[in-house]
């Protein structure tokens, strides 16, 4: 679906629903992409994907394609992968290491700092083309936090300690699983995509009502096998909640699920582990963290951090999306406690997976049913009536309450529709709490 002229977002997204368009126009796409991708702090990648000097992995903001690279000083930078010349991308492989990047069309050569190294044939040029004029072209703002790199395509625009709010303490609880506070994010990729909008991803990522019946075969295949499963975190009498931080970043909190302690019983080498949490957090913190069990957290617009896993959402078309789910690793712990990670992220989330696929069999099915519009409303008032405030603002219901579903929407709608306002950060929610 098309349309021409400016869209009425304030018409199509609600409190309490959604109009099916903002799932399959072309024009609301591309406004997305402009106002949300090119204009806010994006998650690009995580710094210990390239740990050694010209270390270097490719990533998108938006539709811009980016080199996240170590420079021989060290620096993580994210340059443009584009020649200053006719704009040929200067590096094509996914991942590697390279001290020079060259452009294959004409020759010319950048160092892995961004800087042009060299023109070929330069006496074709006269003294107005210097080198220090032609580097690649640095994004405008990049940050990093505990080692996840962001960057901004607005040279002005809101600090990423702001942007993050209270979703950066996620974060901590995500890192500090390591007893030495690191994680290592090259424990693999698996890659998807799926005919559908980038933003049932979001949404679906942070839902808690849909696991009983779209992978109803997994938890029972686990029960059958007499495994403990994790079926009493979701339905009518789980004690797990949902929250909404403000700008748009929410979370499924398990958390008090996991108060008994069993989080780690099932794997190997335990006591030692959790001895060096102590030795390393004290026993509060620890206790705190483990339970945890790594976060459930959307940092808008694309960041998903799952238990083990970080998954980046690409958006490509109105119907077209690209994911990436990276199983990380803890630094400092045994090998058996980083091979039950990645087997249970695999079980999970992987390619011959139980989730993942049903997931996006489910997106696949809403993308067709977008397009029958004889009631086109998508409906999102679960637990409306029970959503509550805490003091310091943050909205909360239970699990399988839509408020993560409005939280996402609200902060989509305000970017939309160009608000100047920084959105409804947790200060703002405070002062209603209060009241």
């Amino acid at each position: 679906m098309a349309t021409n002229g400016p869209v009425d977002y304030n018409a199509l997204v609600r409190e309490s629903r959604v109009h099916s368009r903002v799932y399959i126009d072309q024009q609301i796409f591309e406004d997305e992409v402009e106002r949300i991708f090119h204009r806010g702090w994006v998650f690009v990648g995580h710094a210990s994907e390239i740990p050694e000097p010209g270390d270097y992995r490719l990533a998108w903001v938006g539709r811009y394609p980016i080199i996240m690279v170590r420079g021989e000083d060290g620096e993580v930078r994210l340059l443009s992968n584009r020649c200053r010349h006719r704009a040929n991308t200067v590096c094509q492989s996914e991942r590697g290491n390279a001290r020079f990047f060259r452009c294959d069309y004409h020759g010319w050569m950048y160092r892995n700092d961004g800087k042009l190294a060299s023109v070929s044939y330069p006496e074709g040029y006269d003294h107005s083309l210097r080198k220090e004029d032609y580097g690649l072209i640095p994004l405008p703002r990049i940050a990093n936090y505990r080692g996840f790199i962001f960057g901004s395509i607005a040279p002005q625009g809101i600090s990423l300690k702001e942007h993050l709010g209270k979703a950066s303490e996620q974060i901590d609880l995500f890192a500090d699983l390591s007893p030495i506070g690191e994680i290592d994010a090259r424990g693999g990729i698996h890659k998807y995509n799926y005919r559908g909008n980038w933003k049932l991803q979001i949404e679906n990522s942070m839902d808690g009502y849909h696991p009983n019946f779209v992978h109803k075969s997994f938890f029972g295949m686990m029960g059958r096998q007499g495994i403990k499963t994790p079926t009493r975190h979701f339905g009518g009498s789980s004690i797990a909640v949902t929250r909404d931080f403000g700008h748009g970043h929410v979370m499924l909190d398990y958390r008090e699920c996991n108060r008994d302690g069993q989080v780690l019983n099932v794997v190997q080498g335990a006591g030692k582990y959790q001895e060096a949490m102590v030795a390393r957090y004290g026993e509060a913190r620890a206790k705190e963290i483990i339970n945890s069990g790594g976060t459930h957290l959307l940092v808008f617009p694309n960041l998903v951090m799952i238990g083990v896993q970080l998954r980046v959402v690409r958006p490509i078309g109105p119907d077209q999306t690209e994911v990436y789910l990276y199983p990380t690793l803890l630094k400092g712990v045994e090998p058996e406690m980083n091979q039950w990670r990645l087997r249970g992220h695999e079980s999970f989330f992987g390619p011959a997976g139980f989730g993942a696929p049903d997931d996006l069999e489910m997106f696949e099915r809403m993308q067709i049913g977008f397009r029958n519009d004889l009631d086109p409303w998508l409906i999102l008032s679960r637990g409306m009536h029970r959503e509550r405030r805490e003091p310091d603002g943050t909205r909360v219901g239970h699990v399988t309450d839509e408020v993560t579903q409005r939280g996402i929407w609200r902060e989509w709608k305000r970017l939309m529709t160009g608000r100047e306002d920084q959105g409804e950060s947790l200060e703002t929610m405070r002062l209603v709490a209060v009241d």
